[in-house]
């Protein structure tokens, strides 16, 4: 019998690679002659570097970057050496979980050292990079990220603006770099389809969670509307309404404008950087899981990607999770789930739960 084991990550509790070390020891255990495949999954947030190193054998980067406050220190990037390819996390350096709960500035938090890990990959002569949008701190459009890469932003007197996100709210004209054209080719991967500004964009979205007050949150808005005007006219194109602008704080618009980059399914380009689906084709059953399956799997998360796609492929399908929602939609989608039923275990706790779900599910085949 040949199974592959697919997971996401339990948040809080579990990284994926964990995750499915721990399925595939409870498997084992009831099936001592499977062969089991087993590759991490994610869809565009933490751990989508990780997952695309280990199943394509790359390489840890390790770079000098500037944290969301702007103090020095050092993010890391995976690296494909024989396809050229930068994989990172724009949270490995302007993460939210880098901060403190008392940290949490958004109207000072900035990208601009996702804009160092970016540069340090195109001076290594990549072909592709590949950036992740998920758990950001910012909310700054790319301002930091611009910035970083050369871009200047200039008020009515040309002085030049580098300061908090506010900031924007002078900006005047748009200044790019001589060498813009040295960027490879850059694809933003991200879970989420919000647009720019609005009710459903980043900041009215996300800005809350990251410590934005009622009225930050407004400054917020005027700051990247300004930001989304100027970038039209000096361009000629407006990317604020594109699903997936309003990621990582309007980090997604500031790649599309900045960096010509594309904005994917994270879970897609995932899963066709591991070559999901010729994994899928090669095995007799396929388990997936994460820490919470409901409705929101429904909307781009690895489990419900691996489940379409095994569909498809005509191979049965089963999640083990922490808890299950009873929607049918998204219980359709397997053939069974086991749920932990436990939000948040310890580690220990929760690899041990896996295991026992996992020999259980086993001992149900024949």
């Amino acid at each position: 019998m040949r199974i592959l084991v697919a997971p996401d990550k339990f948040k809080g509790s579990l990284g994926a690679e964990d995750v499915g070390a721990a399925i595939a020891r409870g498997l084992q255990s009831a099936l001592p002659t499977a062969q089991l495949d087993i590759v991490a999954l994610a869809d565009g947030g933490e751990g989508t570097a990780a997952a695309i190193r280990r199943a394509r054998e790359g390489d840890w980067i390790a770079v000098a970057a500037h944290d969301a406050l702007g103090r020095a220190g050092e993010g890391q990037y995976a690296w494909l050496a024989a396809a050229r390819l930068a994989v990172m996390e724009m949270s490995a350096v302007a993460g939210l979980s880098q901060l403190a709960p008392g940290e949490r500035d958004p109207m000072c938090a900035s990208t601009f050292g996702v804009g160092e890990m970016l540069r340090d990959a195109a001076e290594r002569d990549a072909a592709e990079i590949i950036i992740g949008l998920g758990g950001s701190a910012t909310n700054d459009g790319g301002f930091g990220m611009a910035r970083a890469l050369g871009f200047r932003f200039l008020d009515a007197d040309a002085r030049e603006l580098s300061g908090p996100v506010s900031d924007l709210l002078k900006l005047w004209r748009i200044v790019p770099p001589p060498n813009e054209s040295s960027l490879p080719r850059i694809t933003a991967a991200c879970d989420v389809t919000n647009p720019l500004l609005g009710r459903g964009g980043a900041t009215s979205t996300f800005g809350p969670q990251k410590g934005a007050t009622p009225e930050q949150l407004e400054i917020l808005e005027r700051s990247l509307s300004r930001l989304a005007d100027i970038a039209a006219r000096t361009f000629a194109f407006d990317h604020r309404d594109v699903p997936g602008a309003g990621a990582a704080g309007g980090l997604g618009f500031g790649l599309l404008t900045f960096c010509n980059a594309k904005i994917r399914s994270g879970f897609e380009v995932v899963a066709e950087a591991i070559d999901l689906r010729a994994r899928i084709s090669n095995v007799d059953i396929v388990i997936t899981g994460e820490g919470k399956l409901d409705r929101q799997t429904l909307a781009g998360k690895g489990p419900a990607g691996v489940a379409h796609m095994a569909r498809e492929l005509g191979k049965p399908v089963y999640a083990i999770v922490g808890v299950a929602t009873d929607d049918p939609e998204v219980r359709q989608l397997f053939d069974d789930i086991f749920a932990l039923n436990d939000t948040s275990p310890g580690y220990g706790q929760t690899a041990s739960l896996l295991e026992t779900r996992a020999r259980e599910l086993a001992l149900r085949w024949p």
